[in-house]
Formats: C-alpha cells, structure tokens, sequence
C-alpha cells in the first residue's frame, strides 16, 4: 500500500505563466519533500464526465503517515504556500488517499495471446 497526494488543475487564465511557475518554482519545491518516492504529471487529461484538465500532479509516499510528516515538514510548508499561489493562477482539486495494487504485470514481458481482444 501506497499513500498519495492528487492534483488537478483546470486550465489557467494564462497558461504559460502557470506552466512557468509550476516548472520553475513548484516542481523544486514538491521535488524536496522529505520521502517522496515519485512525482508525476499528466498533461490534458480527458474527464470521464465534465471538462478536461489541464494538468494532473500525482505525488507518492510509502505510507500515509510519510506523507502527513512531509506535509508538516518546513519543505511541506514551503510547498503549500506556493500551492496556494497556483491556486489563484488556476483552479485546483486536491486529495490524499493510499492505494493497493490490485493487479500488479511485469512490464518485460508480453500479455499471452491468448488473453488479447481479436476482432472478427
């Protein structure tokens, strides 16, 4: 089990200046929170109902407790604070939550074809 942190944000009224700030100021930041296993981002996610958004953030712990710890850490502090000014330079969601895997493939090697959708 995995703890994480979900951001998504709607498009910004100035995208280039969001994208500027994020890449320049906020990915340092979050890069340095105390445990952080991964950090990825998701450009133009299509919703399954509603619109689109324009950038998914998805950050990893090991456990729930590593992510509250780095929440409360000064680099946690230094990172909500600039959340806060992308918030006014777009809309954002934001969750934590763990996560099972429940199906778990080895990248390296093929999906049988006997398991493969064939069309008729």
């Amino acid at each position: 089990m995995t703890a994480r942190f979900l951001a998504l944000y709607d498009t910004p009224a100035d995208p280039e200046a969001f994208d500027r700030h994020y890449r320049e100021v906020h990915i340092p930041l979050g890069s340095r929170l105390p445990g952080l296993r991964r950090y990825t981002l998701s450009r133009d996610a299509a919703a399954v109902r509603g619109t689109p958004y324009y950038l998914v953030a998805e950050l990893e712990w090991d456990t729930i407790d590593d992510l509250r710890a780095a929440f409360a850490s000064s680099e946690g502090c230094a990172t909500a604070a600039d959340a806060a000014r992308l918030a006014e330079l777009a809309p954002v969601r934001s969750m934590i939550f763990t996560a099972d895997d429940v199906v778990q493939r080895e990248t390296s090697s093929p999906m049988p074809a006997s398991i493969l959708c064939q069309r008729t």
